[in-house]
């Protein structure tokens, strides 16, 4: 259902305000590009800063936007079960295709917690949802024994963003939920071994600066073009690296500035790279053949 290249948008400001132009003509620079779907408000869109009214208002421009070109995976999670379910009633009402929902972070739930709080989501929409396993920012990892009992008790869990960083635990998943489940990397670099074990695509972060390469290998693996496949992952793997030489979105949104494609302005505790780091970045971005 959720196949391809996947951007996690990033949110751009203006004077500490939502640039919404910009934002428009980023989302149509996507389509053109051969993005496979939209994502507003996840980790890479800052939605942690962003205000409910801010959160709201980036979901409807980015449906407005997209006019049903490709699916809009709204990012609705929160470590507070009440707005998750608020927010994503929301992004449903709107017209999104799907919600994108993070485990709890912060609180560190158990799985029974877990378990609970996906399923009252779940139970307070009909769009399909996305699980977000990535315990590197929230503090806990979903199991793959929760989410199959997530999968198998709710009908619209259809698909997991697995940002582990572990294989094991994506075929662990991969082997409990079938292949109606789909299985999404949450790792720009290990897209590839991902949909070697049956993933689906990708929700991407080097995306947002290069859709056209990140959307060509996951569509030269479908394909069967494995050589192509692995020529892209290899060529893409030293700027992927330098996306995340500081915290995500600080390289990416640094990256988008040095390129004009708009301001890179961060909201704190979001900041400005170090001067060291932005001369990695610029030399990856001149290797790439983007400066």
């Amino acid at each position: 259902m959720f196949r391809g290249s996947i951007v996690a948008i990033v949110t751009p400001f203006k004077n500490a305000l939502i640039d919404e132009k910009k934002l428009r003509e980023l989302i149509d620079f996507q389509i053109k590009n051969g993005t496979s779907g939209i994502v507003p408000c996840g980790t890479t869109g800052e939605s942690a800063t962003l205000s409910f009214a801010e959160h709201e208002r980036v979901i409807e421009i980015t449906i407005d936007q997209v006019k049903k070109r490709v699916p809009v995976i709204a990012g609705t999670g929160s470590n507070s079960t009440q707005e998750a379910v608020m927010l994503t009633k929301h992004a449903a009402h709107m017209g999104a295709d799907a919600s994108l929902q993070v485990s709890p972070y912060y609180n560190r739930p158990t799985q029974k917690g877990l378990y609970e709080h996906f399923k009252a989501v779940a139970d307070a929409v009909d769009i399909p949802i996305i699980l977000y396993n990535i315990a590197s920012r929230t503090g806990v990892n979903i199991e793959p024994e929760t989410i199959q009992k997530l999968a198998k008790s709710c009908k619209n869990i259809v698909a997991v963003k697995e940002a582990s960083g572990s294989l094991d635990q994506m075929s662990r998943i991969r082997s409990l939920c079938g292949k109606n489940f789909d299985l999404i990397s949450g790792d720009d670099s290990l897209t590839l071994p991902v949909l070697s074990i049956g993933g689906t695509g990708i929700i991407s972060v080097v995306a947002n600066i290069v859709p056209k390469d990140a959307a060509e290998m996951v569509s030269a693996f479908e394909k069967g073009n494995i050589k192509k496949a692995q020529e892209l992952h290899f060529k893409l793997l030293p700027l992927i690296k330098a996306m995340f030489i500081e915290t995500n979105p600080i390289p990416v949104k640094t990256a988008m500035g040095l390129l004009g494609m708009c301001d890179p302005d961060l909201r704190l505790p979001m900041c400005a790279m170090s001067p060291d780091n932005v001369e990695k970045l610029k030399k990856a971005l001149k290797e790439y053949g983007l400066l």
